[in-house]
Order: C-alpha cells, then sequence, then structure tokens
C-alpha cells in the first residue's frame, strides 16, 4: 500500500476518527479512565456541544470527564489530532527522521509548534526497558562514537582532566559521546554520557547485558575489563584492517551509527546536546521497529501511538530525561 492511500484514511483528517483510532489502539478492553484507573465504566458524551471524543468516568467517586489522551504525552494539546497522527506517522516511516521545518510547512501549523511536537513524538518513542539484553547464545555488539561538539566540556574526572587523544592527533576531547548496544538481529540500546570512559563504559555494558551473552567490540581499551565477565569477549581489530574473522565484527552497531549520523547530518542539521537523548530514542525505536523484524510503516506507528501513555512532557518544563535513555 503506497504512503500516499494510507495518509488519505479518515483518522488523518477528522478529529473523531482520530480518536476513535486512538481508542481502538490504546483502549482495546474498553475505556480507562486516567483519573481513578477504571477500565470499561465509563460513557462517551454526545452532543452538539460536547467536544468530540469526550468521555465521563461512572465511578461514584470520580465523575471526572477525560478523552483518550489524558495522562499521554499528547495531553495539553494545541494542535488538531489528526495532524499529531500525520506528523507520527511521518516520523515512522522515515528512515533518517523529518526536520521540524519538514513538519511545519507539511502540517501548515507554526515552526515552534512542530519542533515541541516532534520532541513529543521522540518522548513516546521512548522505550526505557531494563531487560539484559543477549543471553544464552546471543550476541550483543558495543561500540562508542561521538557526534558534534560539547556545549559546555568538562574534563574527565577517571582521566584526571586530561583529553582523550588518539595516534592520529584526531581525539575525542569536547565532543559529544554516544554509547550504543545492538543485539545482533534483534534491538539497539543507546545512551549519551557526559564521557565515554572506562568506568562510565564498563557500567552501562554491564548493567545491560546478560552475563551470559557472547560480547564483541573493537579493540578499545574500554572493554576490556569489563569483557571479562561476559561468556566471552571477542574482538576485531580496526587499526589492522580487520574487520571480520568469522562471525566476530561490529558491522551491526557500525551499521546504525551510519544511519544515525547520516540523519542528524543531513535531516537535523542541528541539536543542542540536551536533546541529543531524544533524537537517539527515535533512531532506537526505528532500529527496533524495522522492516527486518516484519514490522511495516503502520504497525510501527501504532507501536508508537502504545508509547505515549504515562508520559509528560512540557514546553518550558524540567526535562526528566537529561543524558539518559
Amino acid at each position: 500500500m503506497s504512503r500516499t492511500s494510507i495518509l488519505s484514511r479518515p483518522y488523518f483528517h477528522s478529529v473523531p476518527a482520530a480518536h476513535e483510532h486512538m481508542e481502538k489502539i490504546l483502549w482495546s478492553d474498553g475505556a480507562v479512565c486516567p483519573h481513578c484507573g477504571t477500565l470499561g465504566n465509563a460513557t462517551k458524551l454526545q452532543g452538539k456541544s460536547t467536544r468530540p471524543g469526550v468521555w465521563k468516568c461512572k465511578e461514584k467517586e470520580c465523575r471526572k470527564q477525560f478523552t483518550v489522551t489524558v495522562g499521554t504525552v499528547f495531553e495539553s494539546r494545541h494542535i488538531p489530532l489528526p495532524k499529531m497522527l500525520q506528523a507520527l506517522y511521518l516520523m515512522s516511516c522515515s528512515k533518517k527522521g523529518v526536520s521540524a521545518h519538514q513538519l511545519h510547512r507539511i502540517l501548515g501549523i507554526t515552526y515552534k509548534s512542530a519542533w515541541f511536537l516532534a520532541h513529543r513524538i521522540r518522548e513516546a518513542m521512548r522505550d526505557g526497558s531494563l531487560a539484559p539484553m543477549g543471553g544464552a547464545g546471543g550476541v550483543v555488539e558495543a561500540d562508542e562514537t561521538y557526534f558534534g561538539k560539547q556545549e559546555d566540556p568538562q574534563p574527565s574526572p577517571a582521566r584526571k582532566g586530561r583529553p582523550y587523544i588518539n595516534r592520529r592527533g584526531a581525539g575525542s576531547a569536547g565532543k559529544r559521546a554516544v554509547v550504543a548496544l545492538v543485539e545482533r538481529g534483534g534491538r539497539v540500546r543507546s545512551f549519551h554520557p557526559q564521557h565515554a570512559d572506562g568506568v562510565t563504559v564498563a557500567a552501562i555494558v554491564s548493567e545491560n547485558i546478560a552475563r551470559e551473552t557472547r560480547l564483541m567490540t573493537d579493540e578499545s581499551r574500554l572493554y576490556k575489563k569489563v569483557g571479562k565477565q561476559f561468556a566471552s569477549h571477542e574482538t576485531v581489530t580496526h587499526s589492522h584492517g580487520e574487520y571480520v574473522r568469522g562471525d566476530v565484527h561490529t558491522n551491526t552497531i557500525e551499521n546504525y551509527f551510519s544511519v544515525f549520523k547520516r540523519g542528524m547530518k543531513g535531516v537535523y542539521q542541528h541539536c543542542s546536546e540536551k536533546h541529543l537523548h531524544r533524537y537517539l530514542a527515535e533512531f532506537d525505536f526505528r532500529h527496533n521497529n524495522r522492516s527486518a523484524l516484519k514490522i511495516e510503516d503502520v504497525e510501527r506507528t501504532r507501536n508508537a501511538i502504545k508509547g505515549i501513555v504515562g508520559k509528560r512532557l512540557t514546553y518550558r518544563g524540567p526535562d526528566p530525561q537529561v543524558n539518559t535513555r
């Protein structure tokens, strides 16, 4: 089915249809009151003076009105719900993302509204899963990369303020670090720590990968000590031109970094460091819901809709996810 025919569906253009579409996805077992948590004990209000999608809880102690967006990252919105669903679909099916300027032009809303809407959608895409990756017979690739300059560079405590400099003189001092873990044939988790030093990287690897896993990295010394915790730690030596040895390689994670950097440079172009974790969540989501896992655009969008529940993001409020997944 073409993208044009999908975008012609009623819930992308009609407010009542948009509410009904989200209710089918989020309330498959009946309406859930976000105020008291009661399931299936609410009635839908209808009438000329009633806004579309308004429900009223029938619990005696509650009796409050609500819609499907209350208690979600879409709460307190000023953009019509069909346009928000259009933006969510476009961001879900575009491999390298959609810029706020592009959303502003397509949806006919201000750039400021498009920018904040895109961040709401990234918050919906954030997984936050703590389940260990890998397991018996599983392979997890770990690697770090650097993208852009730190806005407030701080010396690393682990290196007593000394910068990271490699033999060719092009070091990572003052650059934004990104650490990622990719389960081969499965999911990815990426992080933006303040410093990608041995202590920080070891903590990320140790806390997110099951001990029965085969860990694969390049020759970086960051993984040498923590690698002993796993079933095996196998490396390839990129500095000697070795990239594959049997099934030992880090090509999967390199591919992820390639898509991430192409999207950040070619589509988004500028990203404030305090928001970098949200962009990582967006690229993680699309990788974890990719076509290779038999998840196509429509289902990927439905999964993003499911992620809006229980999250809030305000324009000027404190950011609850700085430097985390």
